[in-house]
């Protein structure tokens, strides 16, 4: 089993969804969060005067799914997040080693 974590900007969730859903992936997580990479924030103007947001608003989207799966729904991700501006976000893959639901006590394969 691997993890998917992919850091994207928010106006591209709906279309990273839709993406994950039409390859067969159901179920997702999503937690909005702020930080930064090489777009080292941006400045503002707010009543005249100019101050600096050091970190952006961006959505995670965390998906848990089968080693088989991964190559497919990176894909899916990239494509739909992608607009080729700077700040459009990350992706990383990590492995799971164990999953349970706890409703009914399944693991791994079975709880995703």
């Amino acid at each position: 089993m691997k993890k998917i974590e992919a850091i994207i900007k928010p106006f591209k969730l709906d279309e990273v969804r839709e993406a994950l859903s039409e390859i067969g992936i159901s179920g997702l997580t999503v937690t909005e969060v702020k930080g930064f990479g090489r777009q080292k924030g941006h400045t503002e103007l707010y009543r005249g005067a100019e101050y600096v947001v050091d970190f952006l608003p961006k959505i995670k989207v965390e998906v848990v799914l089968p080693a088989d799966k991964v190559d497919a729904a990176v894909e899916a991700i990239q494509v739909a997040a992608r607009t080729g501006k700077i700040g459009d976000g990350k992706i990383f893959v990590t492995s799971v080693e164990q999953a349970v639901r706890i409703r009914t006590g399944e693991t791994d394969e079975d709880a995703i």
